[in-house]
């Protein structure tokens, strides 16, 4: 089983336990706050701060909390890359996103390329961290992005997701070809301007990304950087996220529609139940080709529907 350990402080574990509410179990180890099973993997904190992630989706989930603590002999160049001074002000193409821990939709994953003289524009339109914006505002300020810069989208939907998956591919090494692929696309669509750099949100470390995509026809190394909360970074980064977040809002509105209910976000218990409630209306393959079907929901939802 695969371990990552990230080290948090009393705010993020606080906010980490309540992030994790619905999927927490009431048997912890010794020394734990709390232990957790959101899809795909288990999540421990202990009172020393550190957060010890188990399981398959340990590695992706912990990095959506921070950077995982690196064994000394490990060389530094495998990890966050050292980016240059100033790099906030430069030209760049961000990279990043959304849906991977979700039971529902798609993965979209954003490529999009923010010149130095938009910054400034960027902020006044109210591009920051996905995270801090409600649903409404990602909406209301995507709509404004896709008009102004430019950006290549790829939606992996769950019928092919899940044929990857079932084939052995892993959640990162779909991600990884996915940002490839838009990187190039948007160099295509910008050519024959370039950026002064690239930034990939990080969910991997940089010598497993580049052998995960090693045999696709073209893969984009120069000035490649990664870094995790790349949102806070450089804003390109924060303007990919909100327009891959609007494009899986709408993926998830045409599910809702499909469906006939209203399917949430995340991979809590209220998932379940939805997924349940299409079970019983639709059956288990309606299901399996709207959901990510090797998340513990499925499993949880069957139970439910008593199938």
């Amino acid at each position: 089983m695969a371990n990552t350990v990230i080290q948090a402080n009393s705010a993020l574990t606080t906010k980490m336990k309540d992030h994790y509410r619905d999927t927490l179990v009431s048997k912890l180890p010794p020394g734990a706050i709390f232990s957790a099973k959101p899809a795909g993997c288990t999540v421990t904190a202990y009172k020393s701060g550190k957060v010890l992630f188990q399981g398959a989706n340990g590695e992706t989930e912990a990095l959506k909390w921070g950077s995982a603590e690196t064994p000394k002999a490990k060389s530094p160049s495998k990890g966050t890359t050292k980016l240059p001074e100033n790099f906030a002000d430069w030209s760049v193409i961000g990279s990043d996103e959304v849906g991977t821990g979700d039971f529902f939709g798609p993965i979209t994953v954003v490529s999009a390329y923010v010149r130095k003289d938009q910054i400034p524009l960027m902020k006044e339109l109210g591009v920051k961290d996905s995270k801090n914006l409600k649903d409404p505002q990602i909406i209301s300020i995507a709509k404004d992005l896709i008009k102004t810069i430019p950006y290549s989208l790829l939606v992996l939907h769950n019928d092919k997701y899940n044929n990857l998956q079932s084939g052995g591919m892993t959640q990162g090494k779909m991600k990884a070809i996915l940002h490839n692929q838009a990187i190039n696309h948007l160099l295509d669509k910008m050519a024959p301007e370039e950026p002064e750099g690239i930034l990939i949100d990080q969910f991997v470390e940089k010598n497993t990304y580049f052998k995960h995509i090693h045999a696709q026809k073209k893969i984009q190394r120069e000035r490649v950087y990664f870094s995790t909360k790349g949102e806070s970074i450089h804003i390109a980064v924060a303007a990919a996220s909100i327009i891959a977040r609007y494009a899986f809002l709408k993926e998830m509105d045409k599910l809702s529609a499909k469906a006939g209910v209203d399917i949430p976000k995340g991979a809590g218990k209220q998932v379940d139940v939805a997924a349940a409630k299409i079970i019983k209306r639709k059956g288990i393959e309606e299901l399996k080709s709207m959901t990510k079907w090797h998340f513990a929901n499925s499993e949880k939802a069957i139970k439910l529907a008593g199938k």
